[in-house]
């Protein structure tokens, strides 16, 4: 299932300090620049049209936001979004997760990492260019706070598995595993704030499944202590 045209951004919403392209984020890492504070960072791999960036942000504002997405039109579409909410404590890196880990955040800097329905890349030869692979998991470890965690969802139970095993061999302590199928009416959280989509869903992707009446796996990985 493809998915749908994103709706047109108005030309004079404002995406300055919520959209950061990967060639002029600040460097070195300096979080006081992208929030104006020091706060427990959150970091979701893949943002998407930026569900999960929204409701969490308003629902948690100590902790700071930084979504992660390779698309240019989807990084634009889920900065503008939080502009349009107004949110201070979240942004979109539009760049390569794999690079943003490996080359610009420090050791021990992120609270909690956020992976929500990784493309399953289906076809053999192209599984090498998953997400969850055994160099990502070392630099999750790497940049995690000790006792910090990995949540991660997908739909696909053959990648669910082999993810598993992965962060098990990086050191990863597996500390819930759930398989869900879930209706469209169960509502999680309550009542919504303004402007946020209701429905009850962390993403569209798992609004897609809870239509579907698809499984989605569950799983929390804590960095050892």
């Amino acid at each position: 299932m493809g998915r749908r045209a994103l709706k047109k951004i108005d030309p004079e919403l404002d995406l300055s300090g919520y959209l950061w392209p990967w060639e002029l984020f600040p460097r070195p890492w300096d979080p006081v620049r992208l929030f104006d504070r020091q706060a427990p960072l959150e970091v979701e791999v893949g943002s998407g049209k930026g569900m999960f960036l929204c409701r969490a942000s308003v629902a948690n504002p100590a902790h700071d936001f930084m979504g992660i997405e390779i698309a240019p039109k989807y990084a634009r579409f889920a900065a503008a979004r939080l502009a349009k909410l107004g949110v201070p404590n979240a942004v979109v890196v539009q760049a390569d997760a794999l690079r943003v880990f490996a080359e610009l955040l420090p050791d021990e800097s992120v609270h909690t990492v956020h992976i929500y329905f990784p493309d399953p890349w289906w076809k053999k030869r192209h599984r090498k260019r998953r997400v969850i692979r055994s160099s990502f998991i070392a630099d999750l470890y790497r940049t995690l706070k000790p006792a910090g965690v990995v949540h991660l969802w997908t739909d696909v139970a053959e990648y669910f598995d082999q993810s598993r095993e992965l962060f098990r061999i990086g050191g990863f302590q597996e500390t819930s595993v759930t398989a869900e199928i879930r209706g469209p009416s169960e509502e999680e959280g309550g009542a919504l704030p303004q402007g946020l989509p209701p429905g009850g869903y962390q993403t569209h992707f798992e609004r897609r499944m809870r239509l579907a009446a698809q499984p989605v796996y569950k799983a929390v990985f804590a960095k050892s202590t």
